[in-house]
């Protein structure tokens, strides 16, 4: 590895402060509107937002994760890729989890049918990104300066990814109503 790794991340600790405190305010406000909209009776309309709302938590809080340990004072990027490489493994993982859990939420529900945009949105782009955080943390052991690139864009695409489905659940329950 280089010697100059700490100079290389410390001129991404900017954007890694950003992101983060971006990521944590927006998980802090989805908690806010999921409780304001969540005082229903209805037990399915509940199931349907935590279906589509959890996951977006999960994008800011991975977002979140991400910048804290782009953030800290490693002196070798190789646990940083190994851990940046765990996480885009898992989010895999809980993508394809995702996936199942909308196709059984999408059967069980008669109010609302998942069209292609909510497919694109809610699994097939989040899978996309975690498989683009695991080829960042590949790279970095072989170009770091790419490998945080990489990175970097995984996590942009993930926040707006969050921002995307955030605005789509609170405009469908704005629009609806969680009772409908």
């Amino acid at each position: 590895m280089p010697e100059n790794l700490p100079p290389l991340l410390a001129s991404w600790t900017s954007f890694y402060v950003m992101t983060g405190s971006s990521a944590a305010a927006l998980t802090g406000l989805m908690f806010v509107v999921i409780t304001l909209v969540t005082r229903s009776e209805r037990q399915t309309a509940q199931d349907g937002i935590a279906t589509y709302s959890t996951p977006t938590v999960m994008y800011f809080g991975i977002v979140l994760l991400v910048s804290a340990i782009l953030c800290a004072p490693w002196h070798s990027l190789a646990w940083v890729a190994l851990l940046i490489g765990l996480i885009g493994l898992w989010g895999v993982v809980y993508s394809l989890r995702v996936i199942l859990r909308v196709l059984f939420r999408a059967r069980q529900q008669s109010t609302y049918t998942p069209d292609l945009e909510d497919w694109t949105w809610y699994t097939i782009l989040p899978f996309v990104v975690y498989v683009i955080f695991l080829t960042g943390a590949i790279t970095m052991a072989l170009h770091p300066a790419l490998g945080l690139f990489i990175l970097a864009a995984a996590v942009i695409l993930l926040i707006f990814i969050g921002i995307r489905n955030a605005w789509d659940t609170v405009t469908f329950l704005a629009i609806r109503g969680p009772n409908d």
